[in-house]
């Protein structure tokens, strides 16, 4: 059963990556055309974060009710409805339209976020890292080769009428709806129901609600810490990475470039989870949660001071990457260790919405700071951001 939700699960994590990679790479270059300023560029990806942010809850909601499945189908389609709408605002040049298809474009990777958790149901408690990490590493191949198809995505729409930072998002309209298809047909039995009907107190209806989650989480200080971790990681990479883009086109990068950089970025985040699996389930959580900061802050002092240096931002992009890795793997492995059974889903998807929300507010803030100070000085906060982590981690490790 374990071997057959993996298999599912993997090629579903496979599309969902490539429609959100796909979808995302030029999402502040677009933004920037449809609104006429850089300094709300940023807005875009970070209406994708907010999106999924808000969605998180309400997908909680109906998978601790009826499943994963039903919760992972809503969520692609929605990221499906959302590209349609962002591809409809570019045409038409409506910034808050795009917005709010960039909202609903984030239900995709709620989707992704979502599917790692699934993967730890059945997982056994000292392999849940390893579990976890198997599905994070799936969406590198959809992930890396999303913003490398982006430019010819482009070129398949500009018959249409449509702008070519548009296409993209035609074509992850269409992977979502193909992810949706397969989860629908083949999630079968249902991981999280197939956990809560094993485990002693999986019937308990307690725990299963929002204000029963935060009392979860208020009663475990590893909890909290896997919730720090799980938003600090995030929200450094989605304020350095969300703006990278602009920063190389400042210094004459094009699109291909700005491509690859982005693919290495996200091979840094997928490529090596399986690595940060086993080192969570080995040396221990709070182990890779120090090496989550140490990897993000060196990443933000190379691209901070890399200047008109393309390959020291590229090497800086991949070691955010790889920190984004660390701390997710190992901040989902803790939170799910430090919850009982039947408050997980609920607690999973309070975190997702903690995380996201802390991201998406970093995104707005990543766009002023790069509009009035710069690329250098929004790399310096995301590394200062780091601070309250090391020390909640260090603590819990004393202690």
């Amino acid at each position: 059963m374990r071997r057959r939700i993996t298999a599912v699960l993997v090629v579903s994590q496979i599309l969902g990556g490539l429609g959100v990679a796909t979808g995302i790479a030029l999402a502040t270059v677009l933004a920037q055309q449809v609104s006429g300023t850089e300094a709300l560029s940023g807005l875009a990806p970070t209406a994708t974060v907010a999106g999924t942010a808000l969605l998180s809850m309400p997908l909680a909601a109906l998978m601790t009710s009826r499943g994963r499945r039903p919760g992972l189908v809503l969520a692609y389609v929605i990221g499906a409805l959302g590209a349609g709408v962002v591809v409809l605002a570019a045409i038409m040049e409506n910034f808050p339209l795009l917005l709010a298809g960039m909202a609903a474009f984030g239900a995709g990777s709620s989707a992704n976020l979502q599917a790692r958790f699934a993967a730890a149901d059945l997982a056994l408690p000292e392999r849940r890292g390893q579990a976890i990490s198997n599905v994070v590493w799936a969406t590198t191949i959809g992930a890396v080769l999303g913003p490398n198809i982006a430019a010819p995505a482009g070129r398949t729409v500009s018959g249409l009428g449509i702008p070519a930072e548009a296409g993209p998002f035609v074509w992850a309209a269409g992977v979502f709806l193909i992810a949706a298809v397969l989860v629908q047909t083949l999630l079968r039995p249902d991981p999280l129901l197939t956990a809560r009907s094993l485990a002693p107190d999986g019937h308990s209806p307690e725990g299963r609600s929002l204000r029963s989650a935060i009392q979860a989480v208020r009663e475990s200080p590893m909890a909290r810490l896997a919730m720090v971790t799980l938003a600090a990681s995030h929200t450094a990479m989605v304020a350095i990475m969300s703006m990278t883009p602009l920063a190389l086109s400042h210094h004459g990068a094009g699109i291909q470039l700005i491509g690859l950089v982005i693919s290495g970025h996200i091979a840094g985040m997928y490529a090596f989870s399986p690595v940060m699996g086993r080192l969570a389930d080995r040396i221990g959580r709070l182990s890779v949660i120090g090496l989550a900061v140490g990897l993000l802050s060196a990443a933000a002092l190379l691209a901070g001071t890399a200047g008109p240096s393309h390959t020291r931002v590229a090497i800086g992009l991949f070691l955010l990457g790889l920190g984004w890795s660390a701390g997710v793997v190992a901040g989902s492995a803790l939170l799910t260790d430090s919850v009982p059974q039947p408050a997980r889903a609920a607690v999973q998807g309070l975190s997702d919405l903690a995380m996201n929300t802390a991201a998406g507010i970093g995104g707005v803030l990543a766009g002023v700071i790069v509009a009035k100070a710069g690329y250098g000085w929004l790399n310096l906060a995301g590394a200062l951001l780091l601070l309250p982590l090391a020390a909640l981690a260090i603590r819990r490790a004393v202690r």
